[in-house]
């Protein structure tokens, strides 16, 4: 392929995760406390962050729920002190109306939700009240379940048009259509297969015309493929392989906890193709 031929690649956001839990699948405990919490979030602004996504409640298979208060509890005092030390787009990964609240009025942006806004009657009215983005996500049944028995007769387009029904929930509730992101979901309800077939059909939901935020950082699938990464931490190689094909068909942002590697990696392949 020639110079003149080879395909240009806005490169996407990366969004850094913290996880404000004692439970997460990847980094559990870790930066549970408060302090560690914001730390790591300043130590991922450092290294290249666009957007930091907090979270405090685990969405793991198998993972209880928290209780609204405690939630907000743990995210709160994060995002508050974040804010004060940055103007950094800060999303909530949260399924609750009221945890997305709390953190909007402490500096939050982005509602990040693995519930497409299902989880309440009047999360999509909370959502247009708000005013924020918000992140639509495909997940099959809970986290809880979800990875029980997942099955689909075609999964890109039930995704595709589970994502779309969503989206124009959203809209009729009054939330802009230019404040509406999808994430097919890789990795909750779905097999080895099924996040493959979803991986390969990118382009499709990109273009759908909304941005598409990819997320799947250390997640179990990868092992699927390379046995050798049972533990979380031995992934990065799949996570980076993922999320540059992400990038290379067109999808806005890209949702990791190794957001150091992450930018270089897409630094790199700009460099390669720009």
């Amino acid at each position: 392929m020639s110079t003149d031929q080879r395909p240009t690649i806005t490169r996407p956001r990366v969004m850094g995760i913290v996880n404000v839990t004692p439970d997460s699948f990847s980094d559990g405990g870790k930066h549970f406390d408060s302090a560690a919490g914001v730390e790591h979030a300043r130590r991922l602004i450092a290294q290249g962050a666009d957007i930091l996504d907090i979270g405090g409640e685990s969405t793991r298979p198998g993972a209880a729920q928290v209780a609204e208060f405690d939630e907000i509890l743990r995210v709160v005092p994060v995002i508050e002190a974040i804010r004060k030390a940055s103007d950094i787009p800060i999303s909530i990964d949260t399924l609750k109306p009221g945890v997305a609240k709390a953190a909007v009025a402490a500096g939050a942006t982005i509602w990040n939700d693995v519930a497409a806004l299902r989880y309440s009657p009047n999360a999509p009215e909370v959502a247009a009240e708000l005013g924020c983005e918000v992140v639509l996500m495909h997940m099959l049944g809970e986290p809880g379940t979800m990875q029980d028995d997942p099955r689909y007769d075609d999964v890109v387009a039930e995704v595709e048009a589970f994502l779309l029904a969503r989206a124009f929930t959203a809209m009729a509730a009054g939330v802009s259509k230019d404040r509406i992101w999808l994430d097919p979901g890789i990795g909750f309800g779905k097999t080895v297969a099924h996040n493959i077939a979803l991986l390969k059909a990118l382009p499709r939901f990109v273009a759908l015309g909304y941005p598409v935020l990819l997320g799947a950082s250390r997640k179990r699938f990868i092992a699927g493929i390379d046995p050798s990464a049972g533990e979380a931490t031995d992934r990065l190689g799949g996570s980076l392989a993922v999320h540059l094909h992400g990038a290379a068909t067109g999808v806005a942002a890209v949702r990791v906890h190794d957001v150091r590697e992450m930018v270089q990696a897409l630094d790199v392949q700009a460099s390669i193709l720009g």
